[in-house]
């Protein structure tokens, strides 16, 4: 995709602190870090989204995410880390290319996850799995 940003990346034509980089994937170092060491994980091939990215392709991002995950908590002394794929600009994906996120945590951070649980009303949970199930 000649205008994709990731794409560029790979292209070179962009420049960017890559932190690994294989023959499917490239990792590098986020722009605008939620927290210092904050990497993406990218596949070669451009591919909008997860319901796009083939499950082999998914299945190597994720062991290269582990392999980074542990390398920055290690590197950074973080206290944890959260992975995380946005998919479609609903959820927050800026850039139509899949990718992961990998952030170190660390304690008192600021940073907030989860901004609160709705629950489920009586019985609604049973419908919504229902319809879940119906679909795979």
């Amino acid at each position: 995709m000649p205008d994709c940003l990731f794409c560029k990346i790979i292209a070179g034509k962009i420049p960017s602190q890559k932190v690994y980089e294989d023959d499917t994937v490239l990792a590098f170092l986020d722009i605008h870090p939620v927290n210092v060491g904050h990497t993406l994980i990218i596949p070669k091939a451009h591919h909008a989204n997860l319901y796009e990215t083939p499950d082999e392709t998914l299945a190597h991002m994720t062991t290269v995410a582990k392999k980074i995950s542990i390398a920055v908590k290690s590197a950074l002394g973080a206290d944890g880390i959260n992975i995380e794929m946005n998919n479609e600009p609903d959820a927050g994906q800026v850039i139509l290319h899949s990718h992961l996120h990998i952030i170190p945590r660390f304690q008192g951070d600021g940073f907030t996850y989860w901004h609160g649980a709705r629950g489920y009303n009586e019985g609604e949970a049973d419908g919504v799995a229902q319809k879940i199930k119906m679909h795979l």
